[in-house]
């Protein structure tokens, strides 16, 4: 896993606070895969990450609207691609642990492969329909939270 995700870094995102780019790590995955996979598992075991991976860099990137408005932007914490592997082979195995003991619903799409805000509607428009179809009353209710995770006190952000 460590191999296959190394070799299909994507080469145009930005490097680290490490200083290493992203196509050395590509380029050289055969040979850091094994060592990357041992410290990944005395990582694991002991539950301590070395210091230098718990480095980042948060940048502001623009959103939308104009460029000169401080809330037009979000914050994007830039952390060592190494330290993403990592955290990608975690986010896979707690999913797959998640899937097989059915912790996510079906009904879940957020947050899921495959799965968007596109085939959530069509999920819902087909329950919506169906109800109607029988005769029984439907009522909706419609909350946007789009902006709710976009606010970030400046100061932090700065």
């Amino acid at each position: 896993m460590v191999r296959d995700l190394l070799q299909h870094l994507d080469i145009n995102k930005f490097m680290g606070p490490d200083g290493i780019q992203l196509r050395v790590l590509r380029d050289l995955a055969e040979v850091l895969t094994e060592p990357l996979s041992t410290i990944y598992q005395q990582s694991w075991q002991t539950g301590e990450v070395t210091a230098n991976w718990r480095l980042e860099n948060v940048m502001p990137i623009h959103k939308t609207g104009r460029k000169d408005d401080p809330g037009n932007y979000r914050p994007v914490s830039l952390t060592s691609v190494p330290v993403k592997v990592m955290e990608q082979i975690i986010l896979s195995a707690i999913m797959l642990s998640m899937k097989h003991t059915q912790v996510i619903r079906p009904s879940q799409h957020g947050s899921m492969k495959g799965r968007s805000c596109l085939t959530n509607l069509i999920s819902f428009y087909d329950k919506v329909t169906h109800l109607v179809d029988e005769g029984k009353g439907v009522d909706v209710v419609y909350l946007d939270f789009s902006k709710a995770f976009d606010t970030v006190s400046h100061s932090i952000l700065l």
